[in-house]
């Protein structure tokens, strides 16, 4: 508007606002300001609303459409067993310890000439958010139940985001082919949820199967249809399409990748595509297959290439007639996530400070975080930032998709952080980079592995606070196998003494990594019973062969 800032100031004073220099104002603020100085203010949160959803199909437009379906439940229930048997491939082989870790969108084709989109949701507790996005945007919900097993927790929360979603819920009842399969308990646990399933006078379907054999799932798939029936699922392929993100990855050799979920138009080879706060032109389209394709129908997924970055799970897409409008929208959408990140920003407050002051033992481990996927990333921040407690402080500095870079090792170094890759590789230049910079970068494969650690590195942090009695610290400063290939650590002694069949924790970058025994002590090549403060020593812990330099052990007794 070109007017001093004073200028606006007094005008905010004249119309009863008191406001300071930096501050930022509200859109019902600002409104008044302007109308003022006779100016209109373009609130482009609303606009890029409306831009995003498209305009109204009217009936003549709609065709039927395929069903959307996800599959929830505990983890180990058979989800992934279940879609596996209806692909008839091998899905579960290709995800590290046989758990899902992404959520997948499938279509697949049935006999009679139907066909049925399933979304497979991971069934870990990290994966909450991810299943919470998969509700949003389904028509139907099976909830599988292993039926030697219980209805659990996670069976629950999944049961509740159907519920919230509003959409119709089909219970499979999994594992009949097991001995102990009792499926009335099953029923009867659900009645007790007022879930009343039909057979029992409810009104909720149910359908007893094994995943691992097949028995019963022509019969789910047949209620899957007729639930879709009623429902009267259509959608107007004859314009651009709008859908959702279902899951978006760094791919080393082709760039972006992101898969989506088609929910109106047809989106082809060539579209200008806006999703999240990014935009770009559809290079490249595959089928959930890999194959290549030129079109996507409602209801059906895609991966498509071209994007400028990654979108986050639930995003929605729309395609856009040109470059230009395509890019005008994201970059106003990028505008308005920087309105809010400002906005809305976390910062410490007055009384974290204080009982952070109060807490002499107050320690805070810092941490980069990089995953192949945007859903996995987010799964896995949630669940190590429920893990801090008032003595151990988890702190997330940064997160994003890619491999692990020498500016990741960089930041790591400037902040004292550890570094967690999960799916992720890094590349020998950026380990050797760590190395000489004594930073640790862990790379997990599978979430329980991850959450697993840390829920013992802070079981051990408040053992060892209330019942440790420290004899001892030694400095690795030199680390290397024997005949026996046993690792042996060339160490230091700190202060206090080191002795031989103490217990011992093996510490790294302040945080342990290993508690055990400390199996051999040696003065040049001499056994000897223990090693006082100043002298060096060779050490090597039973069972454990990973010890590095810079290592600290500490000697401790209960």
């Amino acid at each position: 508007m070109n007017i001093n800032s004073v200028d606006i100031i007094k005008s905010c004073i004249s119309l009863g606002i008191m406001v300071t220099l930096n501050q930022r104002l509200d859109a019902e603020t600002l409104t008044l300001v302007a109308d003022e100085f006779g100016y209109s203010i373009e609130l482009i949160g609303t606009d890029l609303e409306k831009a995003i959803q498209g305009e109204k199909d009217t009936e003549k437009d709609l065709k039927p459409r395929s069903p959307v379906v996800t599959i929830m439940g505990h983890v180990d229930h058979g989800k992934t067993s279940l879609l596996d048997y209806i692909r008839k491939t091998n899905i579960i082989a290709g995800e590290y310890g046989g758990i899902t870790q992404h959520v997948g969108a499938y279509n697949v084709k049935l006999k009679k000439g139907n066909s049925i989109t399933f979304l497979d949701t991971p069934g870990h507790e990290a994966f909450t958010s991810m299943r919470a996005r998969g509700t949003k945007i389904t028509d139907i919900v099976v909830i599988v139940i292993a039926t030697d097993d219980d209805v659990m927790p996670q069976t629950k929360e999944a049961i509740s985001h159907a519920q919230l979603a509003g959409v119709p819920i089909i219970f499979a009842l999994n594992k009949i082919d097991k001995i102990n399969s009792n499926t009335d308990k099953i029923r009867r646990k659900l009645s007790e949820m007022n879930f009343l399933l039909k057979e029992w006078g409810g009104k909720y379907q149910a359908q007893e199967i094994s995943a691992k054999f097949g028995l019963g799932i022509n019969e789910l798939l047949e209620k899957i249809l007729l639930e879709a029936k009623i429902l009267n699922l259509k959608a107007n392929p004859n314009k651009p399409a709008v859908g959702t993100v279902i899951e978006s990855y760094l791919d080393k050799g082709r760039g972006y990748c992101t898969s989506l979920l088609i929910q109106g138009g047809t989106l082809k080879v060539g579209d200008y595509i806006v999703a999240g706060n990014f935009h770009g032109k559809v290079k490249i389209l595959l089928n959930e297959r890999g194959n290549h394709i030129k079109k996507v129908y409602p209801s059906k997924p895609g991966i498509i290439l071209g994007l400028n970055g990654a979108p986050t799970s639930g995003e929605r897409f729309k395609v856009f007639k040109d470059e230009k409008e395509a890019k005008r929208l994201a970059s106003k959408k990028n505008q308005l996530k920087k309105e809010y990140n400002i906005r809305y920003k976390k910062t410490i407050t007055l009384e974290e400070i204080v009982k952070n002051v109060s807490l002499k033992n107050f320690k805070e481990l810092k941490l980069i975080v990089k995953g192949d996927m945007n859903g996995s990333v987010e799964a896995l921040i949630d669940s190590i930032e429920k893990l801090s407690t008032n003595d151990f402080f988890i702190k997330i500095i940064y997160y994003n998709i890619g491999h692990i870079t020498e500016s990741d090792v960089l930041l790591a170094k400037a902040s004292d952080a550890i570094i967690i890759g999960f799916n992720v590789e890094c590349s020998l230049k950026s380990k050797i980079f760590a190395e000489k910079h004594k930073i640790e970068i862990r790379l997990y494969y599978i979430i329980y592995n991850i959450i697993n650690d840390f829920k013992n590195t802070l079981n051990l942090i408040k053992l060892n606070k209330n019942k440790k009695i420290i004899l001892g610290k030694a400095k690795v400063l030199n680390s290397f196998k024997n005949k026996n290939k046993e690792n042996i650590a060339g160490c230091l002694i700190l202060n206090g003494k080191i002795i031989r069949n103490s217990k011992i924790s093996l510490i790294r970058n302040g945080v342990i990594v290993y508690n055990g025994i400390l199996f051999s002590l040696k003065r040049f090549k001499n056994d000897v019973k223990e090693v006082n403060k100043g002298y060096e020593c060779g050490i090597i812990i039973k069972d454990f062969n990973d010890i590095k330099i810079g290592d600290i052990i500490e000697c401790y007794q209960h």
